[in-house]
């Protein structure tokens, strides 16, 4: 039997009165992929929340993705996930194990980091007539010589324009929010506008003083539209090791 795997997490978040689980057993009150039951299947220390599988019949679509994500999100509330990749799928039980022994430190040190901590996930979308100069495109002419290369020169002047005001926007929305720890990617959208996507971890305790944050910041950072997600399990706080566990996919 193969099995669809949802995300990683410490045995006691999935107990049932008490009793941890020594063979896969239910949980109730989620339905899976393709509506499949979840299961808790038990792996030394660790319990993998999964699916049963089938190849042949099953499919992959955007429903599947909102399917996956929602079992990690109903499993978050319990305590720590290590969300798995979508799509990922052990063919064997044996390939399960494999792959749990095989991350095993990793896995351990990952769930003592993000013990506690949540996800949220802050788009800051900049439209200000200052940054048009810097974010239009520079096309290069078709032959090379002295235009060619003083067209080079003048792309990657307002390259790092670009990447200078994104970052002195990303280090200020930073001190306004202080999270534990920060991912940032930029990206031009239209003619005249800056799309900064930042993740934040932060404390699970801290969430309505994140949010507080939010509104406070929405006040001061002027020519930005904000707009705010979370608390999300840590998908952008695993190390990459474990972002790439995919089985048999």
């Amino acid at each position: 039997m193969a099995w669809y795997a949802y995300c990683l997490t410490e045995p006691q978040n999935l107990t049932t009165n008490g009793t941890r689980a020594r063979r896969p057993s239910l949980l109730e009150g989620i339905q899976g992929v393709n509506g499949a039951p979840v299961l808790n299947y038990p792996s030394g220390e660790f319990a993998v929340v999964v699916s049963e599988y089938d190849r042949n019949t099953s499919r992959m679509d955007e429903k599947t993705v909102l399917e996956h994500a929602r079992v990690v999100s109903v499993c978050f509330r319990n305590g720590t996930v290590l969300p798995f990749r979508f799509g990922t799928i052990f063919d064997t039980d044996e390939a399960l194990r494999q792959a749990v022994r095989a991350n095993r430190r990793a896995f351990g040190q990952s769930v003592d980091r993000l013990r506690g901590k949540a996800e949220m996930h802050l788009k800051v979308l900049i439209r200000d007539g200052s940054l048009r100069d810097a974010l239009a495109d520079m096309p290069l002419p078709d032959t090379v010589g002295g235009e060619y290369l003083s067209r080079l020169r003048e792309k990657a002047s307002k390259d790092r324009e670009r990447q200078t005001k994104a970052r002195a926007l990303s280090v200020q929305v930073h001190k306004l929010f202080n999270p534990l720890e920060e991912e940032v990617s930029c990206k031009r959208v239209a003619a005249d506008g800056m799309l900064i996507d930042i993740a934040h971890l932060i404390d699970s305790k801290s969430v309505e003083k994140y949010q507080n944050r939010y509104t406070s910041a929405a006040k001061q950072l002027k020519n930005c539209e904000l707009v705010l997600s979370g608390p999300w399990p840590p998908y952008h706080f695993l190390p990459g090791k474990l972002r790439t566990v995919a089985g048999n996919s």
